[in-house]
């Protein structure tokens, strides 16, 4: 069976994992968080040089640990959007280069369906149909999904404005937290009660998108609630806020997620994305799944947040399809919606059709294609 290299580079993450046939063989993972972390989130700039250093020692680690030669793999798959496009450039260049030098096919793919693709890797194929729920730091959706390779992806519903993960971000800084605000938040909320303080729970009424999202409402309660406190000269109860919140966002989830699965009568949920990997969601979650008689596939939480294993198992889906290779030709895509699993590179400004070998700096860690 074919061994295929994936390459993530959309946000802070540089990933590299090597997939054959279902099997997760050897994967990389450095992260550029704390070079962020002073600026109370990602800067796409820092993170695009933070991967050109890491790429090719992440792709070495994925190589050694798998305990084969570069020279084995027989395809690349990168993410080709959406993402930060510095740092997405950067992916796509990595990934050119080694397709090249390689003589293999390389596969441009969504950052979306390689979350959905992970859970491959532990639980096997997917069901014929099944409802998707994506939760991450940029992304919030529920989607209808069927052969992750070859069709198309039904959205039934999405964000109108912060996303899950991004909410989860301002309410740090709210109450002084650190960056990520995500396992921040998840950390003071351990000694919080999260029925302490009535925190709306958004697009939940009667007459809103049955499966919208839209967390800018409930930000902006708890930035009330803390301006009120302090107004009052009150300490701010940060552990009870940081409980409250979380948990209207896992019921707001919950609710949306189960309700899809019942008008589509899906017996399946996977639930992806970094914050998937959030205990209280997938402890609330499995309880509500088990009490609908709904079977729930979560990835482990390491394979939820950003990285090259998820991008290799969509690519191993790919090649195994015999799905049509994207060709050296362009560039990356920052956004794109997703529609199915493969992008389209678009011509880059003044490219040639037939793209020759693309220029990628060396490094300190040597050069891009080195053994």
């Amino acid at each position: 069976m074919p061994l295929v290299l994936g390459i993530e580079t959309s946000c802070d993450e540089t990933g590299a994992g090597l997939v054959r046939d279902g099997v997760l063989l050897g994967e990389g993972l450095a992260s550029s968080a704390d070079e962020h972390a002073r600026f109370g989130g990602v800067v796409p700039e820092v993170a695009a040089r933070a991967h050109v250093s890491a790429v090719t020692p992440m792709v070495r680690a994925a190589v050694e640990a798998a305990g084969v030669s570069l020279s084995d793999v027989d395809a690349v798959a990168v993410t080709a959007g959406p993402g930060l496009s510095p740092a997405l450039h950067v992916g796509v260049a990595a990934a050119k280069a080694y397709a090249a030098a390689l003589d293999v096919p390389l596969y441009g793919v969504h950052h979306l369906a390689g979350h959905a693709a992970v859970d491959v890797l532990e639980h096997g194929p997917l069901p014929d149909r099944c409802v998707c729920l994506i939760v991450s730091g940029g992304h919030t959706s529920l989607l209808a999904l069927g052969d992750l390779a070859r069709d198309p992806v039904e959205h039934l519903g999405d964000t109108v404005d912060d996303a899950a993960g991004e909410a989860f971000d301002k309410v740090a800084r709210l109450l002084g937290l650190p960056y990520p605000g995500g396992p921040s938040v998840s950390r003071a909320a351990l000694d919080g009660d999260p029925a302490a303080i009535a925190f709306p729970r958004p697009m939940t009424g009667p007459r809103d998108a049955a499966f919208g999202f839209s967390f800018s409402g409930l930000k902006t309660a708890v930035a009330r609630h803390v301006e009120a406190a302090q107004d009052a000269g009150r300490a701010v109860p940060v552990p009870d806020v940081a409980a409250s919140f979380q948990m209207a966002v896992v019921d707001v989830l919950v609710r949306k997620a189960l309700r899809a699965c019942a008008e589509r009568g899906a017996d399946t949920l996977l639930m992806v994305g970094g914050v998937a990997a959030n205990r209280v969601l997938r402890t609330e979650m499995e309880r509500a799944c088990a009490g609908a008689g709904i079977t729930l596939r979560v990835p482990a939480p390491r394979l939820c947040t950003d990285n090259g294993a998820m991008i290799a198992a969509l690519g191993d889906l790919l090649v195994r399809d015999g799905a049509e290779p994207a060709g050296l030709a362009g560039t990356a895509v920052p956004t794109v919606p997703l529609t199915g699993a493969t992008i389209a590179f678009p011509p880059a400004v003044g490219e040639a059709a037939e793209f020759p070998l693309p220029v990628v700096p060396h490094t300190a860690a040597g050069s891009i294609i080195a053994p």
